[in-house]
């Protein structure tokens, strides 16, 4: 081969790596904190009286906030095989957490929908995009989706499985084969904040996703004595009382804090996008959403509305914030322009990117809808009046508007979000025709998603038992 035609190919390689790396080094970092069952306001920019999150409430200061956002499932598990998917439930199939026929047998009039537990690996994960673009992407904690995040496009996997709770509580030993055991009584949230940091340590030349979905503050309600103490001699808010609970939320926003610190030493701040969220509403026990209705488990607003913060450099307004209605099938598409990074091909996402909210945040979104598909029964909390917390049902949102549509009776609830945050005024008959039409909307949607619609009795339903 004549020598000047090998110099020249050597020197495009040079270049063409060149360029390679420099593509590389320009692609931001992304950082997600998800959350298990933190209440909308569990944090103190939401305004609790207890609890304290001053780490996540400085994180607000430098992000967008969205006052309206909320998870696509009112529990843990569809509301993550819906973010990580960028699906909604219909699509996946999964609907609940384990058995979809929780509760008395006795109480429930439908034989409920057919529940998937796993996530198949034919759904294209944000993980599985972020990979394909040059990123390295760790789960660290919580996973809940089958027996591993490392089909489903992460590399690194810490605590990660089919388990929806530490299945040896938050101390060491942890009694997870995903996760080494620390020194005893080494507490979860920290530990896996301890592996977080050391990802991103190892992983400041090149561009990572990190998924830091901590078990916290998800039940057994288990918190470090010193946090505990602490709290037992504060006083109670009107809100807020739950000691272990705020012991817990306390331990959670130090891990934040110390990521993000880890961040700015390495000086990564600038090109690290942060996503702050919730996977549903609060554990209803230990919190309040209040003036929201309900509570994790329900598809009331308590259930699926979430705190959401999201900072990204020299785009979000420090400060600012945003009323407009976004729920977590959002993340995909946002993530992939914010990255620019294609959508995955011949790939439906059912999310709508929020890039143009986050620069500018007086802007709109194209008028759309938002869903809720739960074919399943959860059952009640102790204490609780009603039987269950849900019965199958099916929720569209549209402007101000929220329908819910009951297939055990076909009964209807429609509430004007804006004038009734509380969902207490049933305006299904004040307004006829806007509940017409948005239950044309949902039908309309169930048909195009394929969603499963519980409609065979039970026979073992015993009215009035």
């Amino acid at each position: 081969m004549n020598r000047f035609l090998v110099l020249a190919i050597l020197c495009c390689w040079s270049i063409s790596g060149t360029i390679s790396v420099e593509a590389s080094d320009s692609k931001p970092n992304v950082v997600l904190f998800f959350i298990d069952d933190l209440g909308w306001r569990d944090v103190g920019f939401m305004g609790s009286d207890f609890f304290e999150t001053p780490h996540i409430d400085l994180l607000a200061q430098e992000s967008m906030r969205f006052t309206s956002a909320y998870a696509a499932a009112p529990n843990c598990a569809p509301s993550r095989a819906c973010l990580m998917s960028g699906q909604y439930t219909p699509r996946h199939g999964v609907y609940t957490v384990g058995d979809p026929a929780r509760g008395n047998n006795r109480h429930r009039k439908l034989i409920p929908a057919k529940n998937k537990t796993v996530l198949a690996d034919k759904f294209v994960t944000i993980a599985d995009s972020l990979s394909k673009a040059g990123y390295h992407c760790a789960s660290m904690g919580k996973w809940h989706l089958g027996q591993t995040p490392l089909t489903q496009g992460f590399q690194v996997n810490i605590a990660g499985n089919p388990s929806g709770s530490p299945r040896g509580g938050y101390f060491s030993p942890y009694r997870n084969p995903q996760l080494t055991d620390g020194v005893k009584g080494e507490y979860l949230t920290d530990r896996l904040t301890d592996e977080a940091c050391k990802f991103i340590k190892a992983n400041r030349k090149s561009p990572f996703f990190l998924y830091l979905t901590h078990y916290a503050v998800h039940t057994p309600l288990q918190a470090k004595q010193a946090e505990v103490k602490y709290f037992q001699s504060k006083p109670t808010g009107k809100l807020h009382q739950h000691v272990t609970y705020a012991a817990m939320i306390k331990s959670m926003d130090e891990s934040v804090g110390r990521v993000l610190n880890t961040l700015k030493d390495l000086n990564l701040d600038q090109k690290t996008i942060v996503i702050f969220t919730s996977d549903n509403g609060g554990y209803g026990p230990a919190t309040t959403m209040q003036p929201l209705r309900g509570s994790k488990g329900m598809l009331y607003e308590g259930g699926i509305r979430v705190p959401l913060l999201i900072k990204w450099p020299e785009v979000t307004k420090a400060g600012s914030s945003s009323e407009e209605p976004v729920i977590n099938v959002d993340f995909y598409p946002s993530l992939m322009e914010m990255t620019g990074t294609p959508n995955p091909e011949n790939y439906l996402l059912d999310g709508a990117s929020l890039v143009s909210l986050l620069k500018d945040p007086q802007s709109k979104l194209k008028t759309r809808s938002l869903f809720w598909h739960f074919p399943a029964y959860l059952q009640k909390y102790q204490g609780m009046q009603q039987r269950f917390r849900t019965t199958p049902v099916s929720v569209i949102r549209q402007g101000d508007w929220k329908l819910l549509e009951f297939f055990e009776d076909g009964h209807q609830e429609l509430y004007n979000t804006r004038l009734d945050i509380s969902e207490t005024m049933n305006l299904v008959n004040n307004h006829p025709e806007k509940a017409k039409a948005l239950l044309q909307a949902l039908h309309q949607w169930q048909k195009q998603v394929q969603a499963v619609i519980p409609a065979e009795p039970n026979p073992q339903y015993h009215s009035g038992s």
